[in-house]
């Protein structure tokens, strides 16, 4: 019997040091801001169901974040797609964003999907498809509605939304009709990863990026579209966003695109946390965009 227990506890210790290893292997320095972000932001505004399998791998999951105000006759859905290059990220670092939509009345869905250099692109694509249909199939079990929804997604992230609402995928998407807007922080819409030290491992070397990139397959529709930039962005350059807002317009699309000031390509998102909505414009200037869209259906 005490070797039985031994055994156990030799198993259990092995398992705890092994994800350790995996939690300090995708570690990034920036980390510790979401982490301070999370544990400061108060947690009145919204009601947490973590963890929600959306498919049957490992990184299929989501959370939701069902708002305790009741601004909306129905309340609107932004579903949130973070950053990280493709390769690094974690839904559970961007409470944050769940706590600064709830508060003006926003239910929020925070996504994982798969990463880079195991998953080339569209893997990731797919993987935000198969969330918005679960979130569309699942609506009134988890207590939300996908009738109105806004795309947000930070750097990768971005990337990942434009190219859910108009690359061709192999998923289809059936929330497609419900996305009334969506809204990008410095994203890399329009540029060649061949040879790229941070994106090269996220797509096919052999694809040529035009064939990749959501610039090339805009198409005509009635999603707002509105494309955040930090002002001192040392790491996705300002063109991706000019390039693709003309890009819209010349379809004949809505297109609007901000420039967050003293921000950089990292604080452009930390900016966005309640806790910092005294020092920086990004959460009042994403919030007024959401309201344009929806300010409709608002009580």
């Amino acid at each position: 019997m005490f070797n039985l227990k031994l055994a156990q506890a030799e198993q259990w210790g092995r398992s705890k040091y092994d994800q350790f290893k995996q939690q300090a292997k995708r570690f990034r320095l920036y980390d510790l801001g979401s982490i301070a972000l999370n544990g400061l932001s108060s947690k009145r505004s919204y009601r947490l169901t973590e963890n929600i399998a959306y498919g049957l791998k490992a990184r299929q999951r989501l959370d939701v974040y069902i708002s305790n105000h009741n601004h909306f006759v129905e309340r609107p859905l932004v579903v949130f797609v973070y950053g990280g290059a493709w390769a690094h990220g974690d839904k559970s670092s961007y409470r944050f964003v769940g706590e600064a939509l709830t508060r003006f009345g926003y239910d929020v869905a925070v996504i994982n999907y798969h990463h880079a250099p195991r998953h080339k692109f569209p893997s990731y694509i797919d993987d935000l498809a198969l969330a918005l249909n679960y979130l569309d199939k699942q609506q009134h079990r988890l207590g939300i509605s996908t009738q109105r929804i806004a795309l947000m997604g930070h750097s990768a992230g971005a990337f990942n939304i434009l190219s859910l609402l108009y690359h061709p995928q192999s998923v289809q998407c059936i929330a497609k009709a419900s996305i009334q807007a969506v809204i990008g922080l410095a994203g890399p819409y329009h540029f060649d990863y061949l040879g790229d030290a941070l994106a090269q491992d996220a797509f096919e070397q052999s694809v040529p990026y035009q064939q990749v990139m959501p610039y090339y397959f805009v198409s005509n529709n009635q999603v707002r579209h509105y494309l955040f930039l930090a002002e001192r962005d040392q790491i996705v350059k300002d063109q991706n966003s000019f390039d693709l807002h003309e890009k819209l317009l010349a379809e004949g699309n809505h297109s609007q695109i901000d420039v967050i000031p003293r921000t950089s390509h990292i604080s452009i998102m930390a900016s966005f946390a309640s806790l910092f909505s005294g020092l920086f414009d990004t959460r009042s200037r994403i919030i007024q965009a959401l309201d344009e869209t929806f300010q409709a259906q608002r009580r």
